[in-house]
């Protein structure tokens, strides 16, 4: 006998419920009356789109998320749906697997570890269940879990206990980079004790500050992967299972693996592209210097949007070298885009005019420098809120780290590609592109980084050398090491204690930052939150 599973991850719109019912039943149709499956997977909360936050506080939104749900269950025969749901029963609220049977739900399961941890909240929400969950599907024992379900040891185990030869895991795994070989590391970690095959389906499209990056796939009872969906784009596919005693997943289509800097790339430009879109913006914007951030964030753009949908605006200050206006208009002609050439001396003049009484007896310093950041900002979402569009900032990770940003400047805008993106990794994801198709110009990515906002001035004026300032706020940032846990590492204790007191200074900077796409395991934003207000000292 065969048993013919669809596997749907989709690029779903948090809180467009019935958008998003839409998109279940057309996939349900096709799965259906095309391809005759007698069954298909959505992803976790499938209906109300993850993560959806204090929307579940909600009693308007889960009520009309009930409805729709009983709405969607009354169209369904001939397959088994098995999707993900909120599900409110008296004052509890649950994260929730519906599977839907001929015209009505016919199981359900609760998910019954909450993960609360990094980006999840689960716990601020739901409520756990406490049992596996079995049902007959053409006389075959099938289980369902949720994401986390899978990460700890015992759901899976108790449902191959309880007599299921299969089993189904929903999943809204954001991506990191190398997450995929953590996924399957931890699947064959379950399946080693449970002995059953595997189904993990994941979302995909990009959300706020998360990217999902879908890359579903099955797992036989050996632990070896036969089937993967492409990563980074609505899929449907299809795994056909021979059933005898046991269940055999048979191969499938196999979707490549991108490495691990393409897949950054590819998530950056996926991430910019839903939340353009989804917000409803009429494209983007982003101010072009000349270097190699912004040129990266431009070639993301475009990638992400199409040449039309982008604009490019040249601000040059008295410190602006020649080359750095060459090198972004050859880009912006290379990338066919729009840009505009606007000088931002007479606005500098006239604050430095309008503040001379007051600034009166005291030296120029960053204060100049800023406002010259600050001219740029204003110009930038002014075109911005005139034609509707997204204003891309383009500072980085390593920047964001240790405050190397003005309030108000370069940070003004309303999404930031790089925020979770080191400059040493800004580099190769800028040779990554070029490789692809040569946009931006050479001397840009091989000259100093510069902020060109003083005289002769480049980065590692203020900043150690990039190589090491990125590889120490790993440390800090990313894995919250000590000190001296980092100077054992080999650092200079002068360099550690230097960045370490840049980072703890600048967290009311970042606090203040646009969102940005997470693609580390540890991104400033929702993942790491400290307070601003601190008495602790990492020195002591």
């Amino acid at each position: 006998m065969m048993l013919r599973v669809a596997i749907a991850q989709l690029n779903l719109l948090v809180g467009d419920i019935q958008r998003n019912a839409d998109s279940i039943f057309k996939a349900v149709s096709h799965a259906r009356d095309e391809k005759h499956a007698h069954a298909v997977v959505f992803s976790e909360l499938t209906l109300v789109g993850y993560p959806p936050e204090d929307l579940l506080l909600r009693e308007d939104f889960l009520g009309l998320s009930t409805r729709t749900l009983h709405n969607l269950a009354r169209k369904i025969k001939g397959i088994d749906v098995i999707l993900g749901f909120p599900e409110k029963q008296g004052h509890s609220l649950y994260n929730s697997i519906a599977v839907l049977r001929d015209h009505g739900i016919h199981t359900i399961y609760r998910k019954q570890v909450l993960p609360n941890y990094g980006v999840f909240d689960e716990k601020r929400y739901f409520t756990a269940g406490d049992s596996p969950c079995v049902f007959n599907l053409m006389s075959i024992p099938i289980a369902v879990s949720l994401c986390e379900d899978i990460w700890q040891p015992g759901v899976v185990e108790k449902s191959a206990q309880a007599g299921a030869k299969l089993l189904l895991n929903l999943n809204a795994s954001p991506f990191h980079a190398h997450k995929i070989r953590e996924r399957e590391t931890v699947l064959r970690e379950r399946i080693a004790a449970s002995h059953i095959p595997i189904v993990y389906v994941n979302q995909v499209g990009g959300q706020d500050e998360l990217v999902f990056d879908g890359a579903s796939f099955v797992m036989d009872a050996n632990g070896k992967v036969v089937h993967r969906a492409p990563e980074f784009e609505e899929a449907i596919s299809f795994v056909d299972f021979d059933v005898a005693e046991n269940v055999f997943p048979i191969g499938g289509e196999l979707a490549p693996i991108y490495e691990e800097v393409a897949s950054d790339y590819k998530a950056i430009v996926l991430a910019i592209r839903d939340y353009v879109i989804k917000n409803g913006f009429q494209g983007a914007v982003l101010g072009l210097s000349g270097g190699i951030d912004s040129a990266l964030t431009l070639a993301l753009a475009v990638d992400a949007l199409g040449c039309d949908q982008i604009e490019a605006v040249l601000m040059p200050s008295r410190y602006t070298a020649a080359m750095s206006i060459d090198d972004a208009k050859e880009q912006a002609n290379a990338m066919n885009v729009t840009f505009h050439l606007i000088p931002i001396e007479p606005a500098f003049q006239a604050f430095g005019n309008m503040l001379e009484d007051t600034f009166t007896g005291m030296k120029p310093d960053t204060t100049e420098e800023n406002i010259q950041a600050r001219c740029r900002g204003v110009i930038l979402m002014a075109i911005s809120n005139k034609k509707r569009k997204l204003l891309l900032t383009t500072g980085n990770k390593s920047e964001m780290s240790v405050g190397y940003a003005t309030l108000y400047g370069d940070m003004a805008g309303g999404f930031a590609p790089l925020k979770d993106v080191p400059k040493q990794l800004v580099y190769k994801l800028a040779k990554y592109r070029n490789n692809l198709s040569p946009v931006i110009p050479t001397r840009v990515i091989e000259r100093p980084p510069s902020a060109e906002l003083a005289p002769d001035q480049i980065d590692e004026d203020s900043l150690p050398p990039y190589s090491v300032l990125d590889r120490v706020l790993a440390h800090y940032v990313e894995q919250d090491k000590s000190i001296q846990e980092i100077i054992a590492e080999g650092f200079r204790e002068e360099d550690v204690l230097r960045v370490v007191r840049l980072v703890d200074n600048n967290e009311y900077k970042r606090r203040q930052a646009p969102p940005g796409v997470r693609i580390t395991p540890r991104a400033f934003g929702r993942d790491r939150r400290y307070p601003i207000t601190s008495g602790f000292d990492p020195d002591h």
